[in-house]
Order: structure tokens, then sequence, then C-alpha cells
């Protein structure tokens, strides 16, 4: 009988230390799809979506047509389904901040705004706010207005956003990834105590501007110059973040680059960049049967393609290496993963069911 109470009370608690393990790993969908799309994904497998994008009208934040408002209702009305589900509502993306710096560099401005947000969430009943402002600071979208005043600007817009919403709404931000965001754009040790989290961008590490292909969303960098997760997440918990307020990002699509020619399988070679595949889309456009090879680089833990025919080189997360990344998340004992998007994902055995089941195991 003491065997068997023993027992019982080792799977009891392996069990407890397992849905510990799971609560405090965060996975965070970005969603740009509609109503109807999100119903054919495992939203189960999901702590948060974060639908992007609202953006800013006469200084406030807008919900920008009446389909964004249906598919708004619709995502909180699926915490039916999964009563641990946040739901959030992103600012701005790229190119969705041009007046960001202009309508953050005053009280006023910050003061309007913060009320507009406290007033969204509660009319859709939705649980916070993801600042998606690229970039204080630097140059993000061509033509947006930056200037060195937003740094300060952006910590000061994250304290009235924390006053205003209180601790019943979740606030986070999407931050760049690579190294000059970090160092120029966030004033760290006075934000990250006010948010939730910061959602890393580390993704488009090589961009859609490089003439040069490259690892754009790699978990470790191959060398001491190149951007990577791993190197954002140090950089971070050397100023004394707390881990479990990091989450790092993955890509469900490629960057891809045509005219490379064919020395490295195309890796670190000159190109022009072109369209994209989506993760759903690998198995169909990305086979060897029209030219493709798949190679992984061991140490950056990221794959990549290349076809010799067509001579163009592709970049991406895939299911080896999101299973590097969550396996990454928790032995460093951070916040989570977040993504773009959902919508890129297969709506089975994909990329959040590959997160899911390592986080769970």
């Amino acid at each position: 009988m003491r065997k068997i109470i023993l027992t019982f009370f080792l799977i009891i608690s392996c069990l407890s230390l397992q849905a510990q393990k799971s609560k405090n790993f965060s996975v965070l969908a970005y969603y740009t799809g509609d109503d109807k799309q999100i119903d054919n994904f495992e939203i189960e497998k999901l702590t948060h979506i974060i639908y992007s994008f609202c953006h800013l009208k006469d200084g406030k934040l807008n919900v920008d047509n009446a389909n964004d408002s249906i598919t708004i209702k619709h995502l909180v009305s699926l915490k039916a389904r999964n009563p641990q589900l946040k739901i959030m509502l992103s600012l701005g993306g790229w190119g969705g901040c041009p007046e960001c710096s202009n309508v953050f560099s005053t009280d006023s401005g910050r003061a309007i705004f913060a009320k507009s947000v406290k007033e969204v969430n509660d009319f859709f009943k939705t649980d916070g706010l993801d600042l998606d402002w690229e970039y204080p600071t630097i140059e993000g979208h061509p033509g947006h207005l930056y200037q060195q005043a937003d740094r300060k600007n952006f910590t000061e817009l994250v304290k009235v956003l924390r006053d205003e919403l209180g601790n019943s709404n979740e606030l986070s931000f999407a931050a760049g990834g690579f190294q000059k965001y970090l160092d120029e754009s966030v004033e760290w040790e006075l934000v990250m105590p006010l948010v939730d989290r910061v959602n890393i961008m580390s993704y488009d590490l090589v961009n859609g501007y490089s003439k040069v292909t490259g690892h754009h969303t790699p978990l470790f960098s191959t060398n001491k110059d190149e951007e990577s997760t791993d190197r954002a997440v140090k950089y971070l918990l050397k100023l004394g973040i707390p881990p479990h307020k990091i989450v790092i990002g993955a890509a469900f699509y490629t960057r891809t680059w045509k005219d490379v020619a064919n020395v490295n399988n195309g890796l670190y070679q000159s190109g022009v960049v072109t369209g994209g595949v989506d993760f759903k889309n690998y198995k169909n456009k990305l086979r060897e049967e029209k030219g493709w090879k798949y190679f992984w680089d061991k140490k950056a833990k990221a794959p990549y393609w290349y076809n010799e025919k067509e001579q163009k080189f592709a970049t991406s997360d895939d299911i080896a290496s999101i299973k590097a990344k969550t396996s990454y998340v928790m032995k460093k004992k951070l916040g989570g993963i977040m993504f773009w998007e959902l919508g890129q994902d297969t709506e089975r055995d994909g990329m959040v069911n590959a997160i899911y089941k390592l986080k769970t195991k």
C-alpha cells in the first residue's frame, strides 16, 4: 500500500511539474487573418493571439475597419475553447507607425493614446497591447520620422500606458533583434519593470534590403559579428532583464534571394531579394523535384535551401530549428516563443504543434 501511495504522489508531482513548466512557457501567435481562418488552427496550443495590426488615427489607437472589429470579437470568443488564452492588440508593424515618433513626443500625445488604449481594450474585452513601433530612435521604414528623443519618449509612453491600464491588462513590445536597436532604441532598465515581456524579433536579421544572403532567423551566431537570437538574449540577460520576461521570435516564412552563385550552397553570397515562401508551402515549393536542396547549419541551428538551377537561396525556421529554439527557451528559462505569423503555419502537425509537443513533454 505504501508503494502504491508513493507511486501515486510521484505521478501527481510529475504532472504538476509538467503543468508548471508549460504554464511558464508562453506561445504567442501574431495573427493577420480573419474571423474564419482562425477556427482552423489548434488555438488550445497557444497562450496568446496578438491581432495585427491596429494603427494611429488622430493620435488614438484605432481598429481600422468593420472586418477587423468582427475578427477581434471572434478572437475574444475563442476563450470559450481555451480559457487561458489572452487576446492582445498590436499597434504598428513594419510601415504601420509613421506618426509614432511625432504623436509620442509630448505628454499630451502619450496621455491621449494611453486613454484610447484602455477604452479599446475595455470595449472589446481584450487583454492588452503590444507596441510594434519600428523603430524608436533609429531608422525603420523608409520615410518614417525617427529622432534621438524617441528613446526617452518610448519610456514615458510605457509609463503612462502602465498607469492607465493598471495590472488588469498585459503590456508588451516587439523589439528588433539586431544590435543597433538593442543599443540605441530602448532604456531597458527603465522599461522592462513596467512590461510583461519583450518579444524579440529574432528574424529578418538579414532583411529584405540585404544584397547578401545569410541566416535571417538563426539561433546562434556563426561568427562574432553575426546577429542571432542567442546574441540578443545574452545582451538582455547581461543587463539584468529577468529571463521570464524575454520571449524569442521565430519566422514561419522564408527570406529568399535570386541571382545567387553556386558558392557555399548560396550562403553568404550576393543576390537580389525576391518573394518568400510560407511554412505551409515548404513541401510543395521547396521540393527536390523543383531543384531545391536542404541544408542544416549545425552551428547556427538553422536551415537553408539552395536551388542551383534557378540560382535561388532561401532561409527560415523549420521544424528542426523551432525545436532547437523551444529547447533553448526551456534551458534558459525564458518566457516563451512568439512568431510571425499564425496563418503561415499548417493547420495541423506544423510549427505550433512542434513547440507544444516539446514544451509539454
